[in-house]
């Protein structure tokens, strides 16, 4: 029995979309910790416990080498009445900022 080329064609696609989905849930997972910290930090509570990917390019890092770009967004309180947004950017598996909305701060 012998693979034809096109089987093989199909398995290494179906390979490959497995390892990105696999890599892309690591990179989720070291976005969410970055974003936990912030908000430990700045005495913020996030929201869900959760962050969404909104946008995935390629970009060049600081060698020059093709990375993935992602942006996922994440909502937060300081109050506990109104939801404000952040946004966590990773280059690759490197964090290259965190923002957040314009926040009230409890007196």
């Amino acid at each position: 029995m012998f693979i034809e080329l096109t089987d093989l064609f199909l398995l290494t696609l179906v390979a490959g979309v497995i390892y990105v989905w696999y890599k892309g849930l690591a990179v989720r997972e070291r976005a969410l910790k970055a974003v936990e910290s912030y908000c430990n930090k700045l005495d913020l509570q996030l929201l869900d416990q959760n962050v969404s990917l909104r946008a995935l390019w390629l970009k060049r890092d600081d060698r020059g080498r093709l990375a993935p770009w992602r942006r996922y967004q994440f909502e937060f309180t300081t109050t506990g009445d109104q939801r404000y947004r952040g946004q966590v950017i990773l280059l690759g598996n490197r964090l290259e900022s965190i923002t957040s909305e314009a926040h009230k701060f409890e007196d």
